[in-house]
């Protein structure tokens, strides 16, 4: 029974998209590569966030997610999560809409644009369990990709 792991997305299969890996054997997080050249231009305000791709999706237990987290020389180089870190819900799996292609969303607080290229590392994965309380009802599925959690 496969129990956790990455899968490459679809439309992404023939794009040498790597799966991730850890750097070292006590390391919580699994290194993320762009799948794509992106440009991440210096922040103005009402500027949405770049969005960049990963080529990856991941599958884990009804009873868990996964997070998506900067790296911890991000900041220092500009690089600014959107939504501080990421929560992906096991049901984000093939789901209709994208397959379960997860991105990650980064503001530029540099005083330049920043160039990510195809095999950067930009983020990191990191699984974890979660609990529900006891008079928890949660009845719904999921009918969409990214942000369609907003629309239950």
């Amino acid at each position: 029974m496969r129990i956790r792991g990455f899968e490459i997305a679809a439309g992404w299969e023939d794009k040498d998209i790597h799966l991730p890996k850890r750097s070292t054997k006590n390391a919580a997080g699994y290194d993320i590569e762009a799948a794509e050249n992106v440009i991440i231009p210096m922040f103005q305000p009402g500027q949405k966030p770049t969005l960049i791709p990963t080529g990856l999706k991941a599958y884990c237990l009804p009873d868990e997610w996964f997070m998506l987290a900067n790296r911890s020389s991000g900041p220092k180089k500009g690089f600014v999560l959107a939504n501080s870190i990421g929560i992906v819900d096991s049901d984000y799996y093939e789901n209709e809409s994208n397959d379960g292609h997860f991105y990650f969303a980064y503001f530029n607080v540099s005083d330049h644009d920043l160039e990510v290229k195809k095999g950067d590392v930009i983020g990191q994965v990191v699984f974890q369990k979660y609990l529900h309380v006891d008079d928890d009802q949660a009845e719904g599925i999921r009918k969409g990709g990214f942000g369609s959690t907003d629309l239950n």
